[in-house]
């Protein structure tokens, strides 16, 4: 990735391109409407749409409303961080300091945990999904019940991944006792309201019918539906009620992603930082996985309410996913770039997931989307400058500046001259006539470290150097290598996402 060069806005044709590799055939055939639609920064470049809401009737539009279920939950934990910011709980006291009838045990003893588990499914409560979709409307006296009986962990407080409604239902539980009022009303004013969200809501009931699709299952890959009632939405439903317009979910996306940026919107309705919390893996969860459809990953995880992805090519995704009897639904954006799909269909066969998941695959592959924008420390670049100077100067390495203490105690003066005599030979001694240093760049990993080249006759001499954060940084870490004309990687080295980071070097 050319240093400081940011990528083109994404094309209509190109956004087009992505929804129809992503709504396919496959997609259609199995849900009677379904809608996706490509997003940038907040706003929709691309809709397509399918079918009909009520299987029948007006078509689907870009107005109509879905069912987004689980995607609720990242509704609920932005809420649970908006309080903690104003330090009305702790999400590191045990649950039961706020809510004293929860009773959990592991193997026969009574165990404790706390909302920051609960929020990041690790909190040894086991994965509920089937169960839930179908109790989404219990009232709190009966869910509440449940808890004060004793509810039994499937793995001890904190260890393993879990996907566990009920246990994230607790926060909803959480913010009605901290404040006094349903969740739902908090949720509305704390993030709703202030971000002009009004075609989001809980339940149903303000929605014209005609815009509202209805909820289908299909038991023969689309070739007939049964209509699917709405379940209901009681104490589960601050985890999956919510309905939603892929316009709404667009804005969302982005007041989220918007926190990665140096122009975050909306500060005031909840910090950029807190919303980087949102989107930090706090539970790992294993790959390879089903869940993430094959993607070449690096890792995966749970964060606060939603799952993030480090896709080896592609960096940072964050996503989730809803799914309810009769809709699947599903929303994932580009940390990098605020490229962003969202996908819905009102049946549980659509595979929300995977249509989301192929649009954006397709769309940062075509845009040769970076993989995160890298800001390297001015001290970076002005050590990595004298340092280029000095190797093009043939000075010893003695006399290189900004070394920290240790780095010719780690390899002495006199190896390293040796080392990089012999690379210079290699490569047929560097060029005088070397094109300026900002076009050298060919990677950073962090603000601390930079990778460039200085060309040789017959191939290339690849620098790598990273400073340690001190009150004033110096080079901990310098190594040199010969590498064939124009190449990045070293032999043997894998690329990553790192050699695909937008490197912003300040201005000369």
């Amino acid at each position: 990735m050319t240093p400081g060069t940011p990528p083109a806005p994404v094309d209509v044709q190109t956004a087009e391109q992505a929804l129809l590799r992503g709504l396919d055939e496959r997609a259609r055939r199995v849900a009677p409407a379904s809608i996706a639609a490509v997003s940038e920064r907040g706003a929709v470049r691309a809709v397509l749409t399918h079918g009909h809401p009520q299987g029948h009737g007006d078509p689907t539009t870009r107005d109509t409303v879905f069912r987004i279920a689980s995607m609720s939950k990242s509704f609920l934990a932005a809420t649970v961080l908006a309080l903690r910011d104003r330090g009305l709980l702790d999400l590191h006291a045990p649950i039961r300091t706020i809510l004293p009838d929860v009773r959990l045990h592991h193997r026969d003893e009574d165990a404790e945990v706390t909302g920051d588990m609960l929020l990041s499914n690790r909190s040894g409560l086991g994965e509920d999904n089937a169960w839930v979709d179908r109790h989404l409307g219990a009232s709190r006296e009966e869910i509440g019940g449940l808890f004060a009986a004793g509810v039994p962990l499937a793995a001890a407080p904190g260890t393993v991944y879990q996907y566990s409604n009920l246990g994230q239902s607790l926060l909803g539980r959480v913010v009605e006792a901290v404040i006094g009022r349903p969740v739902e009303d908090v949720i509305r004013e704390t993030l709703l309201e202030p971000l002009g969200l009004r075609r989001t809501a809980p339940v149903p009931d303000g929605y014209d019918a005609r815009m509202l699709a209805g909820g289908f299952r299909t038991f023969d890959d689309g070739a007939t539906f049964r209509p699917e009632p709405f379940v209901g939405s009681g104490a589960l439903g601050c985890i999956g009620s919510m309905f939603s317009t892929v316009d709404d979910i667009a804005a969302w996306m982005w007041f989220l992603g918007s926190a990665f940026t140096d122009d975050p919107v909306a500060p005031d309705v909840l910090a950029p930082a807190s919303r980087i919390e949102l989107q930090q893996p706090r539970t790992p969860i294993p790959v390879p996985s089903g869940m993430f459809d094959g993607r070449d990953l690096a890792g995966a995880g749970y964060g606060y309410g939603l799952f993030i992805e480090d896709d080896r090519r592609f960096g940072r995704v964050v996503q989730h996913s809803g799914g309810l009897p009769g809709f699947s639904a599903h929303m994932r954006w580009h940390a990098a770039t605020g490229l962003g799909v969202v996908a819905f269909g009102n049946s549980d066969e659509f595979g929300a997931r995977r249509v989301a998941g192929a649009a954006l695959q397709h769309l940062l592959t075509e845009t040769d989307a970076p993989s995160a924008v890298v800001r390297p420390w001015a001290e970076t670049v002005a050590a990595a400058q004298a340092i280029d100077a000095a190797l093009r100067a043939g000075l010893p390495a003695a006399e290189f500046p900004a070394l920290a203490d240790h780095v010719l105690d780690d390899v002495p003066a006199d190896v390293r001259d040796a080392r990089l005599a012999a690379q210079v030979q290699e490569v047929g001694g560097l060029r005088p006539d070397q094109a300026p240093f900002r076009d050298r760049v060919v990677a950073a990993a962090t603000e601390a470290e930079l990778r460039w080249r200085i060309t040789g006759a017959r191939g290339d001499l690849l620098v790598d150097m990273r400073l340690v954060g001190l009150p004033e940084p110096r080079v901990q870490g310098l190594s040199t290598a010969v590498v064939a004309p124009g190449q990045t990687l070293l032999e043997g080295e894998r690329a990553g996402a790192a050699e695909r980071h937008r490197i912003v070097l300040p201005s000369a």
